[in-house]
């Protein structure tokens, strides 16, 4: 069981779905699809008068789940993303790759290299030194950081490159929110109005099997039996992001989120959720906060227009005025 499989067993992933108290809705009937996919495990509940059209939706939805995961994902040596990372090129890639390229090399240059698509040597040095239960040295990490840059992931009208040998694209950081919005936009296209879909982030329509509005539970990242917050919903989608999830070190100093001026993890924040339009969007923000502070997380939602809850290493949290909180 991975990690995050362990935090939705327990209380969940940062952001758990949580029952509605509301009134059920007797008209509709409720499917679910749990499924494996970006390393984890995923599902999708959807509601619809007429259970052959939902059926149909959650099959149109699931396929085009599998679809993204098996172009993005690097859990997956045949990958089209993996495939760039061993060839360095990349000929004709599918339309949605390069569309989600193109977005995340966006995110980069508005964020000044804070979210950076190209970190996965950075993944590598500290993923090969914990196989020899270490942590990378300063000059092994320096050598990676080196090869850090989203400006070298190049698109043009042959395909996607990379510009240097040794580089890599990851898309860990921003695909989960993206495969959130597509599959929310298959069934919404299928007529079906009532959905949370966990891609390992969150997009939701209409409201949950009660009747209410889906509400999220917000946990501790230091604590998965604890929740912090309850976040009621909005129509946007929600995406989190812990130092528990992939650590390299005991005392979660050194996880899966890198900071590419320096090669390193953010220091101060253990978790962030942020709420935004899209899923690859509040997706991709969450390195966006992690890397900016508790301190300066105020200014960053405000210049991306998005709201936010962030939780610090010493455990005190913050949040935006524009999220919809109540009592965990």
């Amino acid at each position: 069981m991975t990690r995050r499989q362990a935090l939705r067993a327990a209380l969940g992933l940062g952001a758990l779905a949580i029952a509605g108290l509301g009134t059920a809705s007797t008209a509709l009937r409720w499917q679910r699809r749990d499924l494996v996919g970006f390393g984890t495990t995923l599902s999708l509940q959807a509601a619809h008068a007429d259970d052959a059209l939902l059926a149909s939706a959650l099959d149109a939805a699931v396929a085009a789940l599998q679809r993204i995961e098996s172009q993005m994902t690097l859990f997956r040596d045949d990958s089209a993303l993996s495939r760039l990372n061993r060839d360095g090129r990349l000929a004709a890639p599918p339309a949605e790759l390069r569309e989600l390229l193109a977005l995340a090399r966006g995110i980069a240059r508005q964020s000044d290299g804070a979210f950076d698509p190209t970190v996965q040597p950075l993944w590598r040095a500290f993923a090969g030194a914990q196989a020899q239960r270490r942590l990378p040295t300063p000059t092994e990490v320096t050598a990676a950081r080196e090869l850090v840059d989203w400006r070298g992931l190049l698109l043009d009208a042959d395909g996607v490159r990379l510009a240097r040998p040794g580089m890599g694209a990851t898309l860990n950081g921003i695909a989960q929110g993206y495969a959130a919005d597509r599959v929310r936009a298959v069934l919404l296209k299928h007529g079906v109005h009532h959905a949370l879909v966990d891609a390992g982030e969150y997009a939701m329509a209409g409201h949950d099997p009660a009747g209410a509005r889906w509400t999220l539970g917000i946990a501790d990242p230091h604590d998965a039996g604890r929740l912090v917050a309850r976040l009621f919903a909005d129509g946007r989608c929600v995406a989190t992001s812990g130092d528990d999830q992939t650590t390299f070190s005991v005392d979660r100093r050194h996880h899966h989120i890198f900071d590419p001026r320096t090669g390193y993890s953010p220091p101060d924040i253990a978790g962030v959720t942020v709420a935004a339009p899209t899923g690859a969007l509040a997706d991709a923000l969450t390195k966006v906060f992690f890397i900016a502070g508790p301190d300066r997380a105020m200014a960053v939602a405000q210049s991306w227009n998005v709201d936010a809850l962030w939780i610090a290493k010493s455990g005190r949290w913050g949040a935006t005025p524009g999220l919809a909180l109540g009592a965990p």
